[in-house]
């Protein structure tokens, strides 16, 4: 797991994008054997087997059993979502998912005791942080410094509710949100996963909610849909002129320190950028 380095000198390293972190974090009911086992199938990095949001309040019991017994074999993480502390089902859940191979998400992260009873029980597998209320924005920062998730993920829709807002295509009205989870994230360094897009069949808005995003720094996105996985992962990987102009800039430093590559000054910082983009297709 990504770690910044202790002290308050090295703030650039403490900005680097986190490794091996999903593009694609796919959610499926768990509840739902049918879907479960059809969750490799479009190949998302990560997949997440709901038993919060997915599963109606009188079917918690049996989604339980239903998941656990039918955890997809998958290359990736797999991991399971329980209900967010204090719900009735949460330890439950936990006892259950402890006891399996999953590594866990934990949604409405809103309490460092939280995070730390949760590991007591799961020991050191995979955990993935969901930052989705108002509380949990306004303390993301001490949420995730040095926290031992693999990545936490902004939940636009429930953060909205919790606040009294309304969701909008621009996505305006969550944009510090976002933001704020995402610097939280990269300088606590943990990856960061970007809100879902509920209307799975819009495709083009999905491109453009992705690509702002990645703008943002976010590593990958949270999906809904199996068609969502390769439009993620389309916008979250670095285009092969991305991949080239980056071998070009690390090229020029190498040689120069500084230079211009491509009609523009490169520098320190470019070195950096181009660098992590380099990271991300297995060239660092």
């Amino acid at each position: 797991m990504h770690r910044p380095p202790d002290g308050p000198d090295a703030p650039e390293a403490e900005l680097t994008p986190a490794p091996r972190i999903p593009r694609s974090l796919l959610f499926v009911p768990g509840g739902r054997a049918d879907m479960i086992a059809k969750a490799p199938r479009p190949g998302p990095d990560a997949i997440a087997v709901d038993l919060e949001d997915a599963v109606a309040a009188d079917a918690k019991d049996t989604a339980r059993t239903t998941a656990l017994e039918n955890l997809p074999d998958h290359g990736g993480l797999v991991l399971v979502r329980v209900n967010a502390p204090g719900t009735p089902w949460y330890d439950d859940d936990v006892a259950v998912v402890a006891g399996s191979a999953a590594g866990v998400v934990l949604p409405k992260y809103e309490d460092r005791a939280q995070l730390h009873a949760l590991r007591d029980a799961v020991g050191d597998r995979p955990v993935i942080v969901g930052i989705e209320t108002g509380r949990g924005v306004a303390r993301v920062r001490e949420l995730l410094e040095g926290a031992e998730v693999t990545a936490a993920y902004f939940g636009a829709e429930d953060y909205i509710a919790s606040v009294g807002g309304r969701r909008t295509a621009s996505s305006a009205e969550v944009l510090f949100a976002r933001s704020e989870v995402l610097l939280a994230a990269r300088v606590g360094g943990v990856g960061a996963l970007d809100q879902a897009v509920v209307n799975v069949r819009d495709e083009a808005f999905f491109r453009t909610d992705a690509a702002a995003g990645r703008d943002l720094g976010y590593d990958g996105k949270i999906c809904i849909h199996p068609t969502q996985v390769t439009l993620a992962h389309e916008v979250f990987t670095p285009s092969d002129a991305e991949v080239e102009h980056a071998r070009r800039v690390v090229e020029a430093g190498r040689s120069a320190g500084v230079g211009v590559v491509d009609g523009e000054m490169v520098d320190d910082v470019h070195l950096r950028m181009a660098a992590a983009i380099l990271a991300k297709v297995g060239e660092a």
